[in-house]
């Protein structure tokens, strides 16, 4: 059987430019949707040509357009988006209905991954205001797909190891500090981390494996199965020096909420489900679910510990 055809819709974003690099690493023929929307946007176009350069297709195709996304679906085998989600209170996530309903007139995917590529959004029901948005809307593009009988693979990626592993898990940081860090609660709950590439490249094995049709992948490598104090002690250990540690509860935490836009409030109540609840690591797979390291244990996925040292 020969490799799929890949379209990515959201390319040039942080995660789909990471899935455009590793489906042309991994052989298959990529095609990347150009949207109209760039507009004058020189860096997006620079790595649109980019990409064409190393061998994808561009294919021109917008949201308001429906025929030219039937079009772009029907020259693929497999569509995967990454659209990103909340911008002020324009919620990009619900743009993706507009595919799904490409998707089903077209006829022809044998798999749709929509954009999700963190915490898993079947586990979040309990979630809070305003940060459940992101979980609603994307569980009503999970049941428009189900409804519409795509084939789909949802890829729970977690933590992205440039927000949360450089930040040593703080909020409002993507760097880390040699003389303190702020903890969250006591810092002891585990979360789960990956590198941005090694998250294209598992994305990518998914699609074609039978074994991850109609289910979600989770993304748990398990040495990167890790508490915000162990990050710190792995980041003292590189610079050789002792961080000084305060500490912050929960309810401090989310007291600083009232000061931030919406999409700050979105975050910050995210970051209190990862790293006060422990969401991401604290329930184990079911039997709709399949975890990615062990599919793949081919991939010599990046270490925290060495994801650290680019920050010395």
């Amino acid at each position: 059987m020969g490799k799929s055809r890949v379209l990515v819709v959201g390319g040039t974003g942080y995660i789909g430019k990471r899935i455009v690099k590793a489906s042309l690493a991994l052989g298959h023929e990529t095609y990347v949707l150009q949207r109209p929307e760039i507009g004058l946007n020189i860096e997006k176009v620079q790595m649109l040509l980019s990409f064409k350069a190393q061998g994808a297709h561009l294919v021109e195709g917008s949201f308001s357009d429906h025929q030219s996304l039937v079009d772009a679906v029907k020259q693929v085998d497999v569509v995967i988006c990454t659209i990103s989600g909340v911008h002020g209170r324009s919620h990009h996530i619900l743009m993706q209905l507009k595919l799904v309903d490409a998707i089903k007139e077209a006829g022809n995917i044998k798999r749709f991954l929509p954009s999700e590529f963190g915490t898993d959004p079947a586990q979040m029901a309990h979630a809070m205001e305003p940060g459940r948005v992101s979980f609603d809307e994307k569980m009503v593009v999970r049941k428009a797909i189900q409804d519409a009988g795509i084939p789909f693979t949802y890829i729970s990626a977690n933590c992205f190891a440039g927000y949360f592993v450089g930040s040593l898990c703080q909020f409002g940081r993507i760097t880390p500090s040699r003389e303190s860090v702020l903890l969250l609660g006591d810092g002891n709950i585990k979360s789960i981390y990956l590198d941005e590439d090694d998250i294209g490249t598992y994305t990518i094995k998914t699609i074609d494996d039978p074994r991850t049709l109609n289910k979600t992948v989770y993304l748990r490598p398990p040495e990167n199965i890790l508490s915000q104090r162990e990050i710190v002690g792995m980041w003292e250990k590189h610079t050789g020096k002792e961080l000084k540690k305060s500490s912050i509860s929960a309810e401090d935490f989310l007291a600083t909420m009232k000061d931030m836009d919406f999409a700050g409030q979105v975050a910050l109540t995210h970051f209190y489900h990862i790293f006060y609840e422990g969401c991401l690591a604290n329930f184990e797979i079911g039997e709709d679910g399949v975890e990615a390291s062990e599919l793949y244990p081919e991939v010599n996925y990046t270490r925290v510990d060495e994801y650290l040292k680019r920050y010395l």
